[in-house]
């Protein structure tokens, strides 16, 4: 039986599926290093990544509006600071779509350290 996760990633358009691998191989070496335990589940049709305590992460191609900026992306839960909190710190400069996503170009090199901190803050989040 194929995985999901793996189904909907090969679904996506060719230009974005080395970034979507990427991403999800990204998000579980952080979750281990913090001994964070994921579920790997679809959300509106696209992979997610669920801890016990924390926000939820999903990737995904950008919607139809944001396709000329991006061919994929990293979503946080959009009534969150933790965009605002990754711009802040060490994604300053990151192209994202409001509050809701990281987005990324084909070919682009992953800023693996800064989207680590957007990563284990999403999976450690709770409302305060």
């Amino acid at each position: 039986m194929t995985d999901p996760v793996d189904a909907a990633i090969e679904a996506a358009p060719e230009r974005a599926r080395a970034g979507l691998h990427a991403l999800r191989a990204l998000i579980h070496r952080v979750a281990a290093e913090d001994g964070i335990a994921l579920e790997e589940a679809l959300r509106w049709g696209q992979p997610a990544f669920l801890a016990a305590r924390g926000a939820s992460l999903r990737i995904g191609t950008p919607s139809k509006a944001m396709r000329q900026q991006a061919d994929f992306a990293l979503y946080v839960h959009c009534q969150t600071p933790l965009i605002v909190e990754f711009l802040a710190g060490p994604g300053a400069g990151q192209r994202v779509e409001g509050s809701r996503a990281v987005l990324f170009r084909q070919g682009e090199a992953l800023d693996e350290a800064a989207l680590g901190f957007l990563i284990r803050r999403t999976l450690t989040w709770h409302d305060p």
